[in-house]
């Protein structure tokens, strides 16, 4: 009765970012895939399932999720956040440059705009030198395709070219080349010793395809990978950036503010990709800490906000490694770091965050205390019918019942609001719930056959199980009570 199993969109969206974090990112996008068909066109599933894409290197249809998601809101930041990371994957920084420039002019505050302009424009000088020089096309909500999908009939014509690709690896010297394709340069001494077997090349593999075809595809492949390698990092900057290492120059304290910008912005990503590592993410996040506190607040002028954002992160590597007072321990020094700035979004994020860890050890009181102080910064309907819900929980489980009940219907009139039916049938259940201990038998088979007729329009097939199972138990309990009554 207490624990009903329910499939719903919040759910999926949950697992498929846990699943993320882990770096299983085939099985995240599954993840995705159910939650968009349960809510189509939602924005913020789109960018989730965007990014994996990203991950897992599809930026075509990274860049189709995060097209789709502005097309249902225009001013949607992460939406426009997302399409420039991908762009910028792709190769396309002048175009990327385009939509960090609109989400800093739409989102100010987020300083991720300004590392993504930083970082645009620092590729572009290392392609083609001053950005000033460079015209980018104007078109109506610039909705294009990138130069890579425009052009890609072109480049399938002339794979079969093979000596376009060999007079293009003649412009750089064997060292060079070795250099900026590392492990990958052996494949490519490889494909074209291949080159060289004229038999070989003639046939063909069981499936029909031309050996050649697959060999000047390989050797097309990583010639484009060295161009975008030389495009983000030029050869002249690594021997520079060896230059210093060897020196042992102390970066730290000559680097300006648009250097500390960028190397924080690098520390970030690498930190998001290490989620799937939670001691990993953990390590580099402490390490980052440690450099951005030594730091100004000239040299970093967001300093205080990305100390407890890091706090925050290391919070959360913990979490995932269950170390759950050393989790709480660094999400109070989020919160902390928050009311000493007056930055009230990270205190609501902060005062979640512990919430959830006093519930998952059992401070259920301690819990309900976080959340009911985040309930005035509570932004939407749909996060007040979740908050209310988690708070009527932990009454329940202190053996609150009237309260639990109080909050379940709080949570259902916020989620009445929204129009949100997995939040209605999730509330529903919880005032049952309530309502059994109460020994109100009437009124919670009433609710649970609401929440049944909920379950079904969701849909979930392991909900309405779940709630006729409950259904027949409280019935019985029901018909008990009579019977004790009537003998009575």
């Amino acid at each position: 009765e207490d624990d009903l199993p329910v499939v719903t969109f919040g759910n999926l969206m949950s697992e498929g970012t846990i699943l993320s974090r882990r770096g299983q990112h085939d099985k995240a996008l599954g993840c995705f895939n159910d939650a968009l068909k349960l809510r189509a066109g939602d924005k913020h599933c789109l960018i989730t399932r965007s990014k994996c894409f990203l991950k897992l290197g599809d930026t075509e249809n990274s860049l189709k999720d995060a097209e789709a998601s502005l097309q249902i809101d225009k001013t949607f930041s992460e939406g426009l956040y997302q399409k420039a990371e991908t762009l910028y994957t792709m190769g396309d920084f002048e175009f990327a440059l385009v939509f960090y420039h609109r989400g800093r002019r739409l989102r100010p505050d987020l300083h991720k705009f300004q590392l993504g302009i930083n970082k645009a424009e620092e590729a572009i000088v290392n392609c083609i030198g001053n950005p000033s020089s460079v015209k980018l096309e104007s078109k109506e909500e610039l909705c294009f395709v990138s130069r890579q999908a425009e052009s890609k009939k072109d480049k399938q014509k002339k794979q079969n070219k093979p000596t376009k690709d060999q007079k293009q690896t003649m412009k750089l010297s064997p060292k060079t080349e070795q250099q900026l394709l590392g492990a990958l340069y052996a494949d490519k001494a490889f494909l074209e010793k291949l080159l060289k077997d004229e038999d070989l090349m003639q046939s063909t593999t069981r499936q029909g395809i031309k050996v050649m075809d697959l060999v000047l595809g390989g050797i097309s492949y990583l010639n484009y990978r060295r161009d975008f390698w030389q495009q983000q990092k030029p050869m002249y900057a690594r021997a520079y950036e060896r230059k210093v290492l060897r020196q042992g120059r102390m970066q730290d304290k000559k680097e300006k503010p648009s250097d500390i910008s960028r190397s924080i912005a690098k520390n970030m990503e690498d930190i998001e990709l290490c989620r799937g590592s939670a001691e990993e993410s953990c390590r580099k996040a402490e390490r980052l800490l440690k450099r951005i506190q030594a730091w100004t607040e000239h040299e970093v002028p967001n300093k205080n906000e990305l100390i407890g954002n890091l706090h925050s992160c290391i919070g959360n590597a913990q979490l995932a490694m269950g170390q759950m007072e050393a989790a709480l321990r660094s999400y109070k020094m989020d919160l902390d770091c928050a009311r000493q700035n007056a930055l009230p979004d990270a205190v609501s994020r902060a005062l979640d965050n512990i919430g959830h860890v006093y519930a998952r050890i059992g401070k259920f009181q301690q819990a309900i205390n976080a959340w009911e102080e985040k309930i005035p910064m509570a932004q939407s309907s749909l996060e007040k019918a979740w908050l209310f819900h988690e708070i009527g929980r932990c009454y329940l489980e202190l053996d609150e019942a009237e309260i639990a009940q109080d909050y379940g219907q709080k949570s259902l009139q916020s989620a009445d609001e929204e129009g949100d039916v997995e939040w209605q049938l999730h509330a529903t259940v919880l005032v049952a719930q309530a309502q059994v201990k109460l020994k109100n038998y009437p009124s919670a088979i009433l609710n649970f056959e609401k929440a049944l007729e909920k379950a079904k329009l969701v849909p979930s097939e392991a909900a309405q199980n779940g709630i006729i199972a409950a259904l027949d138990s409280v019935s019985k309990s029901f018909i008990a009570e009579l019977n004790k009554s009537s003998k009575e």
